[in-house]
């Protein structure tokens, strides 16, 4: 057992409840390669002969671990065959592999079991808030009439009247807005003032039933029992453009119809249509074969425009309803995907489907994606977002850019992506999971990528359905480990503050890597700042969550010639931290606080404290949030004082915690040797793997936030760049130096 408390889980003898003891005691519980240490077949055999034999234990390697859990998530249930293939596969027994099998299954069951257990008190805790509610109107009654009290003798007789005419009056001004909606063909609202954009109106509806769309009740909001993705609230308000003009309803009806019918094929085709990869993990598109099975419902394409299309298939432990919500819901849908979507917003909602289930709902929105990376520029795209449940338990979710000569507010908005029909099919498994499949399709300028990144983007590692699949089953183990675990020293109110500070941070650093458009950047041409190196600034005056004064920003990717896996256990480890981090002051650091949010070791949140040189220094932490997958990792961080994260360690108000993030975000690296998919030799067709040849490295995007002066109005100087620049530059050279002596 080490400093952090935490054991493995071994032996044929294994008790099912071992786990959820050891957590109710304060241990910590690792899976995947540190999580676990399984007995070989020979070790197990040999300890039934007798007791007096030492048993030995093998530790598989992080490689068959990887396989292992990429297995599970597809089949938790392995017959003999698939264990034999397995064990052939990987240089393990049967036994092992069926130990293993057995071991991880009845740790997810404890897993969901403890979540359950939450969730059912959740909701006795309403139910019982309900009641009460009850209860006290029993004890107050209203006048159905006219709002008052029930009891006339409370106010006088002419003030009763006065509200029995006030609501009469109200009645008659909501029928006569309903009359003049159908007549003049716009929304009034009751007060005359235009209804808001998401409302529905007559045309609409008349478009729908043409259509044969289900009915336009409004359909609830709040997800049913289950996970929960927020409610938005850490997301900065996000106002969407007035629409003014008028769209063809009911042309966006029939793209929207075209768009799932591709959706639905395109997700049940396999071969030709799709090329396995060599893992048998993402599947590329054949164009050709494409373009004779489908004909574009947005027009064509632009012939400076680059394709990229890839499927992917996992389960993910989420209810597919609760699933539906967080994707209609565009606050929901970016703290799902923080670093994937810098910025949604719903500009109409065409219907609002019927009842809870979304089904029939169709919005237009705008969103802004994002590779982790200045070398990327951001995509804009509107698009159509519709849902439709195809059976019980079976719903599908796709995407489709609108056609600028449908989109009368402007021909010339986004011009550098498009969408063609992606999304998701949802399928449920059980009460606890559901079987996801992901299709990304669009079309890129790809003139406006750098060249280091081009690769990454033409395999479908930078916003193929890899990644997509990736960060839901990712933020879904989140959500399910922290409902579940107990930290000592930390109340739940405390976590949960310490966790939405931490998603503000990550959020902050993405949006300066990126340049999203939620801040205002204004960026700066200096001559002595390298070239690929991307400096901006901006003002903040009015945010309690940053310092005030001029922020500067400065980010930049480069190639490294070691895995991800490698560069990521450096860059988080806290004791390796002095070898490139000028705030830990040469010295050694200590994690203070450590909050799970994943399977693996560096998936958390932890609260880190260095050696000081003088004693202003006491004062600073370093808050930091890691996270691997398959996609790639982040690393970020922000220094705070003591005295603010006592506060939200205690449960206080964590947006007024002062931070300005830095960190590095880690992306699959392809070759310089793959073209587009042809090797540079004899240009035959490959496929960029992970694990494979061509991929020999990985991207590290480094991002520092700043502030160099605590006068908003006070002017930048060259030396402040110049400053910033070299702090990339020897960030970048100590870690190279590093990981070449380690």
């Amino acid at each position: 057992m080490d400093g952090h408390g935490e054991m493995g889980l071994i032996g044929e003898n294994f008790d099912p409840g071992f786990v959820g003891r050891m957590k109710e005691d304060g241990y910590e519980i690792r899976s995947e390669s540190d999580n676990f240490d399984v007995a070989s077949g020979d070790d197990q055999d040999a300890a039934a002969d007798g007791p007096s034999k030492k048993k030995k234990y093998h530790r598989h390697t992080p490689r068959q671990i990887q396989e292992l859990e990429s297995f599970f998530k597809e089949c938790p249930h392995p017959d003999e065959k698939q264990r034999m293939e397995l064990s052939r596969r990987l240089g393990l027994e049967g036994k092992q592999i069926k130990f293993w099998f057995q071991n991880r299954r009845t740790q997810m069951k404890t897993q969901l079991e403890r979540h359950e257990n939450v969730i059912l008190r959740q909701e006795n805790d309403k139910l019982r808030a309900e009641n009460d509610l009850l209860k006290q109107a029993m004890t107050t009654p209203i006048c159905n009439s006219c709002g008052g009290p029930a009891v006339p003798g409370e106010i006088s007789y002419e003030q009763h009247q006065l509200r029995i005419e006030n609501a009469r009056l109200k009645d008659e001004l909501t029928r006569i807005c309903a009359l003049t909606n159908k007549f003049l063909g716009r929304p009034l609202s009751s007060s005359g003032s235009p209804i808001p954009p998401h409302s529905l109106n007559s045309n609409l509806e008349l478009a729908v039933g043409r259509n044969g769309f289900g009915g336009l009740n409004n359909a609830g909001t709040s997800l049913p029992m289950g996970f929960e993705f927020g409610d938005g609230s850490m997301m900065p308000i996000v106002k969407p453009m007035v629409n003014e003009m008028q769209y063809d309803r009911s042309a966006f009806v029939d793209v929207a119809l075209s768009a799932m019918d591709e959706l639905i094929k395109m997700a049940q085709m396999d071969n030709p249509l799709w090329i396995k990869g060599l893992g048998g993990g993402m599947e590329s598109l054949n164009v050709e074969e494409y373009k004779r099975n489908f004909s574009s419902c947005i027009g064509m394409k632009s012939s400076s425009y680059a394709t990229e299309a890839t499927k992917a298939t996992g389960l993910v432990y989420l209810r597919g309803l609760a699933l539906v919500e967080a994707l209609m819901d565009a606050n929901r849908w970016v703290e799902m995907f923080p670093c994937m979507i810098s910025r949604a917003a719903t500009i109409d909602v065409l219907s609002s489907g019927t009842g809870v289930t979304r089904d029939n709902e169709l919005q237009v929105m705008d969103a802004e994606f994002q590779v982790l990376s200045p070398l990327v520029p951001v995509r804009q795209v509107r698009f159509i977002r519709f849902c439709k449940q195809h059976s019980e338990g079976v719903w599908a979710v796709v995407d489709v850019s609108i056609d600028p000569s449908q989109d009368a507010t402007d021909t010339h908005m986004f011009p550098n992506c498009r969408r063609l029909p992606s999304g998701c099919v949802i399928q449920d498994v059980d009460t606890k999971c559901s079987k996801i499949t992901w299709v990304e399709h669009s079309e890129y300028d790809d003139n406006a990528v750098h060249h280091l990144l081009q690769p990454l983007l033409s395999s479908g590692f930078g916003f193929g359905a890899h990644r997509w699949l990736a960060t839901l089953q990712r933020q879904c183990d989140c959500m399910a480990i922290l409902m579940s675990q107990d930290i000592p020293g930390i109340t739940p109110a405390g976590r949960k503050s310490m966790i939405k500070l931490a998603q503000r941070m990550t959020y902050n650093f993405c949006a300066g890597v990126c340049a999203s458009s939620i801040h205002k950047w204004d960026k700066l041409s200096v001559g002595n700042v390298g070239e690929d190196v991307r400096v901006m600034t901006r003002k903040n005056i009015n945010d309690p969550g940053e310092p005030h004064g001029v922020v500067l920003s400065a980010a930049t990717s480069v190639w490294m010639p070691v895995t991800q896996e490698r560069l990521f256990d450096f860059l988080r480890d806290e004791r390796m931290r002095s070898e490139w981090d000028i705030l830990s002051n040469g010295g050694p650091m200590q994690e203070m606080v450590h909050v799970a949010k994943g399977m693996g070791h560096g998936n958390c949140v932890s609260l880190l404290r260095g050696s000081a040189i003088n004693a202003n220094e006491n004062n600073m932490l370093i808050l930091q949030e890691t996270w691997s997958d398959a996609s790639g990792a982040l690393v970020v961080y922000a220094p705070v004082d003591i005295s603010s994260m006592s506060v939200v360690m205690n449960g206080g108000d964590s947006a007024y915690v002062a931070l300005l993030p830095s960190g590095f975000a880690i992306l699959p690296g392809i070759s310089p040797s793959y073209h587009g998919g042809r090797s540079e030799s004899n240009g035959a067709l490959v496929k960029p793997e992970i694990d494979g040849s061509i991929v020999s490295g990985c991207l590290l995007t480094v991002g520092f936030q700043i502030l160099v002066n605590n006068v908003p109005t006070a002017k930048l100087t060259v030396e402040s760049v110049e400053t910033v620049n070299n702090l990339i530059s020897c960030t970048i050279q100590k870690i190279k130096a590093a990981l070449t002596v380690t």
